[in-house]
């Protein structure tokens, strides 16, 4: 099996490939921020969230869903903010993963990666990467104490 990479490309390619799996295991786990509510464990990532309030209309009050799960829509995420992180971050995480298995390929196939390929492969990495700390900074300045978030009473997380 011919290789386009010289040593310090493939191990580029093995950092580039770990990198991009912990980045895309990061965004989707729903373990940004962690905290307690009505006594339950709750957890809310981006897009999706574990142990989250509702309001059942039949008994009239909030309970608590222990499952996890994403947003029923796009619109449902809570703020624009975090609407804004999901997509900023889901793009950083998909040019990490298109970088990372494109070296994979060059460590099998000869002639796959050229000085230029490798050249655009880096910034298109330093973008990706660019685009999940964006993301990630971001996160923060959403809407905290929303009714998904607190419930219906307020309670902050």
């Amino acid at each position: 099996m011919a290789s386009s990479l010289t040593c310090t490309g493939v191990v580029w390619a093995f950092l580039s490939f770990l990198c991009a799996a912990a980045s895309c295991v990061g965004f989707f786990m729903p373990y940004w921020l962690l905290g307690s509510q009505l006594e339950k464990s709750v957890s809310f990532g981006t897009f999706r969230r574990c142990s989250y309030p509702v309001r059942d209309e039949s008994r009239q009050m909030t309970v608590m869903v222990e499952q996890c799960g994403r947003y029923a829509s796009f619109q449902a995420i809570p703020s624009a903010e975090w609407r804004i992180c999901t997509v900023v971050t889901g793009l950083g995480c998909g040019l990490l993963l298109l970088v990372a298995l494109t070296a994979l390929m060059g460590c099998c196939v000869s002639e796959l990666i050229s000085r230029t390929v490798g050249r655009v492969a880096g910034g298109i990495q330093f973008l990706g990467g660019k685009c999940s700390c964006d993301g990630c900074l971001c996160f923060p300045t959403g809407r905290w104490c929303s009714p998904s978030v607190c419930g219906e009473a307020g309670h902050h997380f």
